[in-house]
């Protein structure tokens, strides 16, 4: 997926994030135990227009729960 935007509000428990291939906002938990190494690879992801997979906590889940470099 590509990322277009990533919301962090300080005073939120989650990060929202969008993705061209989809018209929702996920979301990426503060409590996730790889929170920062996410957000890192989220914002490399959208400053090096490159695409990342991301695991979601179900299939038709908002909840992101990992990601690792797309192809």
């Amino acid at each position: 997926m590509t990322v277009v935007l990533i919301r962090d509000r300080k005073d939120k428990d989650s990060v929202e994030v969008a993705f061209s291939e989809s018209a929702r906002f996920y979301a990426l938990l503060r409590e996730n135990r790889k929170f920062d190494e996410i957000l890192r690879q989220l914002h490399e992801a959208r400053e090096n227009r490159r695409t990342v997979h991301v695991m979601m906590d179900s299939p038709e889940g908002s909840v992101i729960q990992d990601v690792r470099a797309g192809d």
